[in-house]
């Protein structure tokens, strides 16, 4: 399965340690997600649309309400570049 040069950006940045935090709404859905580094930089990238769509994929999940992390299928996804760890 083919995925877009911006979910390939995310999923490089998750891969190396990033994570996704969300931020919920009064009726508890999500309303903001925001994409951080494993340094801690916030990455402008992400948006409500992308995060949706990588959730959909299954390339991305949280687990016991922490933070949104990489899969096993969004590793499988993501392409080899010399600077993952």
């Amino acid at each position: 399965m083919d995925i877009s040069r911006s979910e390939q950006r995310i999923l490089h940045l998750l891969a190396q340690g990033g994570r996704i935090e969300i931020e919920r709404n009064d009726k508890g859905r999500i309303a903001e997600a925001a994409c951080y580094t494993r340094d801690g930089w916030l990455f402008p990238e992400l948006d409500m649309l992308l995060f949706r769509k990588l959730k959909r994929r299954r390339c991305i999940a949280s687990a016991g309400g922490g933070p949104y992390r990489i899969t096993r299928r969004g590793l499988a996804l993501v392409r080899a570049r010399p600077d993952n760890r």
